[in-house]
């Protein structure tokens, strides 16, 4: 099973938002894709061809987002409230991302002053954030 979730971030200003994405999955807690960018369903539709093909095939969950309806199969994806308890993992994961990096933090002083530098951090911390889970 895979849970889905979004989280904002900012660039240079707080009104230039930066959502992260995320694919967990719930049986090795690992990130299985992940994408930056608006909340747009154009966003979640990047999300959905980043996944690995075996793992289009996996249930999914997610909050009441209406995009992930939109690109998830029906089939195979519920959306529930984050009361549920369905997405825990993947919150969990959020605020562990929001305790490491600063730039993640809602009110904070610390903030990307490049995209590119946004990027990069976020993909490291995903990197080495995998294989601490993988041990």
């Amino acid at each position: 099973m895979l849970e889905l979730d979004e989280l904002c971030s900012y660039v240079r200003i707080k009104t230039n938002k930066r959502w992260l994405w995320i694919a967990l999955s719930r049986a090795t807690r690992q990130v299985v894709a992940f994408v930056l960018g608006d909340r747009s369903e154009q966003t979640c539709r990047r999300l959905y061809k980043k996944l690995p093909q075996q793992y289009k095939r996996f249930t999914t969950v997610s909050d009441l987002w209406l995009a992930y309806a939109k690109v998830f199969p029906k089939s195979s994806h519920s959306m529930l409230g984050k009361d549920s308890g369905q997405t825990n993992h993947v919150e969990r994961f959020n605020n562990t991302l929001r305790q490491r990096l600063a730039r993640y933090v809602r009110k904070s002083l610390s903030f990307s002053k490049k995209e590119s530098w946004h990027n990069i951090v976020t993909k490291l911390f995903i990197f080495y954030y995998n294989i601490s889970v993988a041990k």
